[in-house]
């Protein structure tokens, strides 16, 4: 009952706030994110949360079918095959920024625990979860409610944690019991169509992979419609970043995408990003790859370093295209 009445009591306070500093401050300061505004009983979503109608349309039900499903079985051991499998996943690079991949390694049931841990995670008591809220990512393990929360136009209906996992910051023992991976937790929203679970944007390291749930809502934007991308069980999705689209100097597509939120559902997503500590030093220099240049193809982008890359990525928030700004 105490939970239940401190729940409402958050509801309340930014409701009652009358500017949006204010309004997004007290939303900071519950720590409780997005699942502590459906626990307390919202019926009407916070104005922050809402998005903008989007200019591009929705694809047919039938579109779908055409985002690559790349299998990796016999990848390692056959040559032709291998040749075959790299051929696939350039072309899909090229045109479409994004692809699926099977027979991948990894168990079903490790994939079904990753999901699970999730959910541990963010259907624990609020005053669990506080211990961990920040907005210092530097930390072994922190949780919050959009990264960009004071920056944002507009506010996403999901929490995260995040960890650095590669090379890891202090000890395993400092990531909670309930999970040991990054990952997103959009709740069920009572005005769905007012809001988006993720806003449309493009990601800012070299690769993501991403482990869905069944739940859906993931969408990526190709030849100015919105294509779904459905569950595959078992599948990861794979997307190129804003990086490798630089170091290829435009040939590799970063696409932008986004995730819709839902009226009845909580939905899970699991997210690996490749880049900022894992594949290059964050003062490595980053430019197009220079065997890929020449006179009919000059560089497009300035050289920068994953840093400065990384730190500009966040300042400018989600629902903007900072990989413009690099343009030459």
């Amino acid at each position: 009952m105490e939970s239940e009445e401190a729940e409402g009591t958050i509801v309340k306070m930014i409701n009652n706030c009358d500017d949006r500093m204010s309004e997004l401050k007290a939303f900071d300061d519950t720590k409780g994110g997005v699942k502590a505004l459906v626990d307390g009983g919202v019926t009407k979503i916070p104005t922050m949360f809402y998005h903008p109608l989007d200019k591009f349309p929705n694809s047919s039900n039938t579109e779908h079918s055409l985002i690559p499903v790349i299998d990796l079985e016999g990848v390692a051991k056959d040559p032709i095959t291998r040749q075959q499998v790299i051929s696939r996943i350039r072309e899909a690079s090229e045109t479409w920024g994004f692809f699926q991949v099977v027979n991948h390694g990894i168990p079903g049931s490790v994939l079904e625990e990753m999901k699970e841990g999730i959910k541990r995670f963010f259907e624990q008591d609020v005053e669990v979860k506080k211990e961990v809220y920040s907005r210092d990512n530097t930390k072994p393990f922190f949780y919050n409610s959009n990264f960009d929360l004071y920056t944002s136009s507009a506010l996403n209906w999901r929490d995260s944690f995040g960890c650095q996992i590669v090379p890891l910051i202090g000890k395993p023992q400092d990531l909670p019991e309930v999970c040991s991976c990054a990952g997103h937790y959009y709740p069920p929203c009572p005005e769905p169509e007012l809001t988006m679970g993720t806003t449309k944007h493009s990601d800012g390291a070299f690769l993501t992979v991403l482990l869905q749930d069944h739940i859906g809502g993931l969408q990526i934007l190709h030849n100015d419609k919105w294509i779904d991308v459905h569950p595959v069980p078992e599948t990861l999705v794979v997307n190129i970043g804003d990086l490798l689209q630089l170091l290829t100097n435009d040939r590799f597509k970063s696409v932008q995408h986004r995730v819709l939120a839902n009226r009845n559902d909580s939905r899970v997503s699991i997210a690996s990003f490749f880049g900022y500590n894992s594949l290059a030093p964050l003062t490595k220099l980053v430019s197009p790859i220079k065997e890929l240049l020449s006179e009919d193809n000059p560089p497009k982008f300035k050289e920068t370093t994953v840093a400065e890359y990384a730190a500009y990525f966040k300042a400018k928030g989600l629902g903007n295209n900072p990989l413009q700004d690099f343009r030459i």
